[in-house]
């Protein structure tokens, strides 16, 4: 037996508000929409992964969620541009990433980062 696929699921009464940051911001696209879900997703394919952590990295408070990118820094323009406030970074860490945090429109602290 294998795990297959590992899906995020945020609960919100107002799932329009994830179009700006999933789908504009960060470039995904809306794989699937029955109106009272609507699902953010790329083609890549991805190793599965579920991290337990005490801090997020360098005394950080751990993320919600990591989002890799394969360009950070035209995902920080986007945040700029949509005054989305970043809460920490972009920093290069030791452990070999570029990182920032943000919050997501449901107060998720997302860490989106690119390995270096």
């Amino acid at each position: 037996m294998k795990v297959k696929r590992i899906v995020l699921n945020i609960s919100t009464q107002n799932i329009d508000a994830a179009k700006q940051f999933y789908e504009i911001v960060l470039g995904l696209d809306l794989l699937m929409d029955h109106g009272w879900i609507r699902t953010y997703g790329s083609d890549e394919k991805q190793t599965i992964q579920i991290s337990f952590a005490t801090e997020g990295g360098s005394g950080t408070p751990v993320p919600d969620l990591s989002i890799e990118v394969d360009e950070i820094d035209e995902i920080v323009k986007r945040v700029k541009d949509f005054g989305i406030p970043i809460e920490y970074g972009p920093v290069t860490e030791p452990w070999g990433v570029r990182r920032f945090f943000v919050r997501d429109p449901f107060n998720k602290l997302v860490n989106i980062l690119v390995h270096i």
